[in-house]
């Protein structure tokens, strides 16, 4: 082979080579668009299938903190005897069994709002366990004490609740 044959060779292989190299660089980027097509739709289907039992998960932890409200609480839950601690450690179980009874529901929220529930319930018994510490010999005045603690401030329940409700309308943002 001569010169002007190598030349003549590289003539015509130069333009199937770019054009070969064109057409690998569209078929690559047509390839990751159709993926990521693909992949917005699988997360859209899922997140149309998710999305009822995240909010059912939302409202049974918004009713779980509506019935640990100390008001609707200790409404709730009457005192079985005149004992203020019999009847003290009845809210708190009761609470207790409330909470793990919807233990489940954290997967379907974020731990920020799963963590600001948690509180919420944490303090609530420390309200109780506040009030049980006064001067109260039966169970109906440790329930008078439990009420006149929260008249005058924010109930725990109110500010996860709020939480919950910020959460949720953030959700309907990301739609």
């Amino acid at each position: 082979m001569t010169g002007d044959g190598i030349f003549q060779l590289f003539a015509y292989l130069l333009p199937a080579v770019v054009t070969g190299a064109v057409a690998f660089y569209f078929f690559r980027l047509h390839t990751r668009n159709e993926e990521g097509r693909r992949r917005f739709l699988l997360h859209k289907d899922s997140q149309k299938n998710a999305m009822p039992i995240r909010l059912q998960a939302y409202e049974r932890m918004a009713l779980f903190l509506e019935r640990i409200a100390i008001p609707s609480l200790v409404v709730r839950v009457a005192p079985r005897s005149a004992d203020k601690n019999e009847y003290e450690n009845l809210l708190i179980k009761t609470i207790e069994n409330e909470f793990e009874h919807n233990l489940s529901q954290q997967i379907y929220m974020s731990d920020e709002c799963w963590n600001i529930i948690k509180a919420a319930k944490n303090a609530t018994i420390q309200t109780i366990r506040k009030a049980g510490m006064s001067e109260s010999d039966s169970s109906d005045k440790l329930r008078e004490d439990i009420l006149n603690a929260t008249m005058e401030k924010q109930s725990p329940s109110a500010t996860a609740l709020a939480y919950i409700k910020k959460e949720i309308s953030g959700l309907w943002k990301s739609i």
